[in-house]
């Protein structure tokens, strides 16, 4: 096993609830040579208290803070404060298995990649919550975003929590601050442009605890859907089709209620086809749920991402069209 430094970088903020089992997580690692830094991004909560407990028990624990409350902002004080030679960039929510950091440094020592990420499954604690996150190990609701449901390792465009090294996230200039989310893809997006590589390796396991209940689950996507205008605007050629679906749909669907106002029969038959893609995901996807009340979330889930995901992008793409025009 490799002794060099490796630091694990937390972003977090009004995480009292998981900040601490994330920690646990991270120092039960198999692979102890570790600098963990926390960035609290001003909660007001217990979080700090948490990792200030936390650091009492484990001197590998530093606490950085930032007043402006941006993730980006945040993992670039991270990056300021690291002295590790790898770098792995966590959230507070998921918990990793205890080999995570040694597979992943195992990877990046390869010199085949310039990034690694791992599987990022989805963990419900209520009925909601089960079933958004069968949904979100679907391909119906993510495409090929292969970190919700690969089995095999291959190259990606982009990685969940990823790990690089720590030289290379300096020389591409960290994250973009001015992106209030998809730091992460856009970042991934730079890594590849600069000549390098990512690699999915499903060994390296997340469990992520995903929203609790459809409202929520919508809001999240929505807020996804706006941020990725802002990528796209910064690199057009990142898009992917995974991204243009749920534009396309939401554009569809208010099209087919525009024309069929006065005739309900007509919107229903115009919409059938994404009707009866949803039911037939729907059902496969239920079968890995127990109660017939989780199933009955699972289309629910679905249509808010894919809603929620349109909804945003064609409201931040208004809103940037807007912005132009009056600046011009």
């Amino acid at each position: 096993m490799s002794d060099e430094l490796v630091t694990v970088i937390i972003p977090a903020r009004d995480e009292e609830r998981f900040i601490g089992r994330c920690l646990d997580a991270v120092r039960k690692q198999d692979y102890a040579t570790l600098q963990i830094v926390v960035v609290d991004g001003g909660s007001t909560d217990g979080t700090v208290q948490v990792v200030r407990d936390q650091m009492a028990a484990d001197d590998r624990i530093e606490l950085v803070h930032n007043p402006q409350h941006s993730i980006p902002m945040s993992l670039n004080l991270g990056l300021a404060a690291a002295r590790g030679r790898w770098l792995v960039r966590m959230d507070a929510h998921p918990t990793v298995e205890e080999s995570y950091v040694r597979l992943a440094v195992d990877r990046l020592e390869q010199g085949l990649w310039g990034g690694v990420g791992g599987r990022k499954d989805g963990v419900g604690e209520s009925a909601a919550g089960r079933a958004i996150a069968a949904a979100l190990g679907s391909r119906f609701g993510v495409g090929n975003s292969m970190y919700h449901h690969g089995v095999t390792a291959q190259e990606v465009d982009h990685i969940p929590f990823g790990a690089y090294p720590a030289e290379l996230v300096r020389d591409l200039g960290g994250w973009n601050e001015q992106l209030p989310v998809n730091e992460d893809y856009e970042f991934d997006y730079r890594v590849r442009q600069a000549g390098h590589r990512l690699l999915f390796d499903p060994a390296l396991k997340i469990w992520w605890r995903s929203r609790q209940s459809i409202p929520d689950l919508f809001r999240q996507y929505r807020r996804y859907g706006r941020g990725k205008v802002d990528v796209a605007l910064l690199h057009p050629d990142s898009m992917r089709p995974r991204h243009i679906l749920p534009p396309a749909l939401v554009a569809y669907l208010a099209g087919t209620a525009l024309i069929s106002w006065r005739h309900p029969r007509r919107l229903l038959l115009l919409n059938t086809p994404y009707l009866v893609g949803l039911a037939a995901a729907s059902v496969q996807t239920a079968r890995r749920l127990q109660t017939p009340a989780e199933r009955a979330y699972v289309p629910l889930a679905f249509s808010a991402m894919h809603i929620g995901w349109g909804w945003g992008f064609w409201s931040a793409l208004r809103s940037a069209a807007v912005k132009r025009l009056l600046h011009r």
